[in-house]
């Protein structure tokens, strides 16, 4: 049995959902490990530094804010850890057959799939306080009271 347009259509959007998912998983793989090396990095300089201040007598901090808050509020172990419990496509990826909806035609197009909507969208200008007050008293505002300008541009808003 041949698919409608709008079957059709739920495959295509969906397997580029997928395709974004894969694409965004990969890369936060890649910054996790990038982040765990380099809060061990941070670590193994701390020590260094340690040693340092022990040595000469000084007291030179150890982590910068930045490394100081992701060592304690993380760390390189629950990063590799949440690392390890995850697997690149541990998610099956099973395609039901979607009822045929919208009497099998396609749905409008929508940017949020990657789609061009066709047309030309009604935009309407936007108006601002002191445009609304110069249309509703075209006589100068300093001749009135400001109270008077601010009433007219509200009622001239609803």
């Amino acid at each position: 049995m041949a698919l409608t347009a709008y079957q059709t259509q739920f495959k295509r959007r969906m397997k580029r959902a997928i395709s974004l998912r894969a694409k965004a998983d990969r890369k936060a793989r890649r910054y996790t490990q990038l982040l765990a090396d380099a809060i061990g990095a941070a670590e193994d300089t701390a020590t260094q530094m340690n040693e340092l201040n022990q040595l000469y007598n000084v007291d030179v901090s150890t982590y910068t804010l930045l490394t100081q808050a992701l060592h304690a509020n993380s760390g390189q172990e629950v990063l590799v850890d949440h690392l390890a419990q995850s697997t690149p496509g541990e998610e099956a990826v099973l395609f039901n057959q979607v009822p045929d909806g919208n009497g099998g035609q396609p749905l409008p197009n929508n940017p949020l799939f990657g789609e061009v909507v066709t047309g030309t969208p009604i935009i309407p200008p936007a108006q601002t306080a002191k445009a609304l007050a110069q249309q509703v008293a075209p006589t100068s505002a300093s001749a009135m009271p400001a109270t008077e300008v601010d009433n007219q541009a509200s009622e001239a808003l609803t």
